[in-house]
């Protein structure tokens, strides 16, 4: 629940092919330090535990490409499998034949981070049974700690409440916020004048924008619903419905990447915005919410972090976050609220002059920035 005062606002991914690689054994493999939580298991009619996992325990942690032990067993001795199948993730993974029943889920089955499901079915010729345990996958690699420069910056007006921002053929292109003041604008860089603006109805809370083609789409804050322009004259075309909330928005590639105040990111199909695919995004230690305004720069999905100066940079072909980027110099809180305005949000990217641009809401500048160490 967040309450929205001064400040807010909320404002694969590419088809990936594994090559399968299971190993699985009778020899016993060593079970995570995490230790042999039993708590989950099936039981038969006569209330004794047929089928339970003795590894992984209950939200052990691992990292991205870790093999994970999975061991199973049976605290009814006439119980006897025939096979045990095992799942990572909703995927099939090994067919354990014989005692010991275990296995090691293999690297190239490990390459998301996220909260995941491992999964074992037992079978005999009388019944099946079934326990699932589940694991966060965190990144395998530290963030770089980035800091920006100022290149250039612009005037930006006081008044816009910014929840999404992009950049196109010499143009800022801005999504506003706040009910009873939300918009989509048309922006001149140079200048920070307003060209054309289209005011969303009253009732709405406006968030992210991004260009898809000739079409602009904007999503709203809690109202499940959003909203496809025409980009030359605002024309509205369609409607979008969706069972999330709203935050940040952007294209990559052939789909549209939306927030919604989570860790989770939303990979939506353009025609009907269904959901194709989520992205849970993890640095080394946590899972990083509060994921806002989103923009697809060189490869990265970077994403303002809520109440805070810091972008994450995320890869979209795992979740985990490369590195952050520190803003808090860029127009201090102390300034801020010199002139009411609020926190940082909105990334803008010039793919053809390679310039990245940054704001916030009600700040009186829009920067052009580069990122150094």
């Amino acid at each position: 629940m967040r309450i929205r005062l001064s400040g807010y606002f909320p404002g694969f991914v590419s088809l990936i092919i594994f090559s399968w690689i299971v190993s699985c054994s009778g020899s016993s493999g060593k079970l995570p330090e995490k230790g042999t939580d039993t708590s989950v298991s099936i039981q038969n009619t006569a209330g004794i535990p047929v089928i339970k996992m003795m590894s992984p325990s209950e939200n052990a942690e691992y990292k991205l490409h870790d093999e994970i032990k999975v061991s199973v067993g049976s605290d009814d001795k006439t119980i006897r499998f025939d096979s045990v199948k095992v799942y990572f993730d909703g995927r099939q993974v090994a067919v354990v034949s014989s005692e010991p029943w275990e296995c090691s889920v293999k690297a190239a089955f490990n390459t998301f981070t996220g909260r995941k499901s491992v999964k074992a079915v037992g079978y005999s010729k009388d019944k099946t049974q079934s326990v699932t345990r589940f694991v966060i996958v965190n990144s395998d690699i530290k963030p770089e700690k980035y800091n920006i420069a100022v290149v250039k910056s612009y005037p930006h007006d006081r008044e816009a409440f910014t929840q999404g921002l992009f950049y196109d053929n010499g143009l800022l292109y801005e999504g506003t916020g706040q009910e009873s003041g939300s918009s989509l604008r048309e922006v001149e860089l140079e200048t920070g004048k307003v060209v054309r603006q289209h005011n969303l109805d009253p009732s709405l809370f406006g968030e992210g924008i991004t260009l898809y083609e000739d079409r602009i789409y904007q999503v709203t804050w809690r109202n499940k619903v959003g909203f496809v322009y025409n980009r030359s004259d605002f024309k509205l075309l369609n409607n979008l419905y969706f069972q999330t909330e709203g935050w940040g928005l952007t294209t990559m590639d052939n789909k549209l990447v939306m927030s919604d105040g989570s860790n989770i990111l939303y990979i939506n199909d353009p025609g009907s915005f269904t959901t194709v695919s989520r992205l849970e995004v993890y640095d080394d230690e946590k899972k990083v919410d509060q994921l806002n305004e989103l923009e697809y720069i060189n490869g990265e999905i970077w994403a303002n972090i809520w109440m805070t100066d810091r972008i994450a940079r995320i890869d979209p072909l795992s979740g985990r976050v490369n590195s952050y980027i520190d803003l808090s110099k860029l127009f201090p809180e102390a300034k801020r609220r010199e002139v009411n305005a609020d926190v940082l949000n909105g990334i803008a990217y010039d793919s053809r002059g390679g310039r990245i641009f940054v704001t916030g809401k009600r700040w009186p500048q829009l920067y052009e920035i580069r990122v150094v160490k």
